[in-house]
């Protein structure tokens, strides 16, 4: 019995190794053209299309190396094993939702070979495209399905499926995939696939020749020159603006601190009949306990005969000058804290404004930090992660954390409540750590599965 259901088993493994073979293919075929939708407009992946460093550019081609070789090695245990096995699956039903202004559903029922059909040819689109992109490196444009011409605007319609449906096809198709799946084969189209992916020479030799064509051209030094010049610009317009980022603000808070809030503050509150000297009850027992141990310092040394005897009424008249100048010394801090909490505003506002008049130098500083991380290794990435996770979010980050919000309150003159610190710690945190596994979950292990791999490694 147990041999019998292993012949089955490995029976129904082969089986279903054409459509399995075929819809890996088609997910490769799909993240390609998620790439190129999200970062180059729906034009194919290349440095024509999108403004990205070079290391960005590696790291771009590098995916779609690996992608269409993927396409290609599945697509040949696809033809291989198709020639073996007949796949005889039951027919797939498909209800597509109607247009604006319809009344029903539109059900259509399609079988097996005509949905393998709609996977070869985004397939062959894909293969296609970037096949006809080496061979004619002028081309300007290419839609999202992988047809050159004028860009359309996508069909209105999804397509849902059973979850059967999904199992059986490995794949829900949503989206430029769901279009293409859609669209009715066309004879023209998937010719002119197949032409432009027969080459006489292999493309290794292709590739080979325009390199050096591109080294004998007798612009390419000018062109390398032109593009290390824009590079350098770019660069330094960046880093320039971060340096504004930082020293503006602090520019402006100290400037409108000593010039424009501080003399208002002091004049109104030079002006007031009585006016607070503490701001809050901790700066009075701050006060307090700072002149105590004056006081009882004073004694101690009076004591050990570190000073020459005193008698009460010197002390006294010792510790009234010390209160007097612990009051004016509160009465300044007092005074600062008020004029920090304009100055910061204006700071803050002086921030938000070269944020919101220097957009293009925001997009220059988000290209070279892209850059930046780009062109880290694997291992450099998962290191800085977990560096900033565990400072931030880590076992010991609630310190930081509440000396952080100390400072913050007394730099503002407020109580540092601590019921709001410990909530505060017990919170942010987490949320913040969340976020974290949320932005690797979806946007790194996207970009760089294999530093996300080593990030799990390093922190186990």
């Amino acid at each position: 019995m147990q041999n019998s259901g292993f012949f089955r088993s490995a029976q129904r493994w082969v089986s279903h190794t054409p459509e399995r073979a075929l819809n890996q293919a088609y997910e490769a075929a799909q993240m390609i053209e998620a790439i190129e939708r999200e970062y180059f407009g729906g034009n194919p992946i290349s440095p024509r299309y999108g403004s990205y460093g070079d290391s960005a550019i590696a790291y771009f081609q590098g995916e779609l190396k690996k992608y269409l070789n993927l396409i290609k090695v599945r697509m040949a245990v696809f033809r291989a094993s198709r020639s073996l096995v007949r796949v005889t699956d039951p027919r797939v039903t498909e209800v597509q939702l109607p247009a604006a202004g319809a009344d029903e559903l539109a059900v259509s029922v399609i079988d097996q070979q005509a949905m393998f059909f709609r996977k070869l040819q985004l397939i062959d689109d894909v293969l296609a495209r970037y096949a006809s992109l080496e061979t004619n490196p002028e081309r300007v444009i290419t839609l999202a399905n992988g047809t050159s011409g004028s860009l359309e605007p996508a069909p209105s319609s999804q397509v849902l499926r059973s979850r059967t449906d999904q199992a059986r096809d490995g794949q829900l198709l949503t989206g430029p995939a769901a279009a293409t799946a859609n669209t009715p084969p066309q004879d023209g189209t998937r010719a002119a696939g197949l032409s432009d992916r027969a080459n006489v020479l292999p493309r290794s030799i292709l590739r080979t020749v325009d390199r050096i064509r591109q080294d004998l051209d007798p612009n390419a030094e000018q062109e390398v020159v032109k593009e290390f010049r824009n590079s350098k610009a770019k660069t330094t317009a960046a880093i320039r603006f971060v340096l504004l980022l930082v020293i503006v603000p602090l520019l402006t808070q100290q400037f409108t601190k000593a010039f424009i809030v501080g003399p208002i503050v002091d004049r109104v509150r030079a002006g007031g009949e009585e006016i607070e000297v503490f701001l809050n009850p901790e700066m009075e027992e701050e006060a307090l306990h700072e002149l105590q141990q004056f006081e009882e310092r004073l004694r101690f040394e009076v004591l050990i005969g570190k000073v020459p005897a005193l008698s009460e009424l010197n002390i006294e008249e010792r510790v009234r000058a010390k209160a007097a100048d612990v009051e004016e010394e509160y009465r300044e801090r007092s005074a600062s804290s008020v004029k920090n909490v304009f100055s910061d505003i204006l700071a803050a506002i002086a921030f938000a404004l070269l944020l919101i008049y220097r957009k293009q130098d925001v997009a220059n500083i988000k290209a070279f930090m892209d850059e930046i991380v780009y062109g880290l290794s694997d291992s450099a990435k998962a290191f800085i992660i977990i560096l900033f996770t565990d400072t931030f979010v880590g076992f010991h980050s609630p310190h930081g954390w509440e000396i952080i919000l100390e400072g913050l309150s007394r730099h503002l003159g407020l109580p540092a409540n601590r019921d709001f610190i410990f909530l505060f710690i017990a919170t942010f945190p987490v949320i913040l750590d969340t976020i974290f596994k949320y932005w690797i979950f979806r946007y790194l292990n996207r970009i760089s599965p294999s530093a996300v791999a080593t990030y799990k490694n390093m922190n186990e």
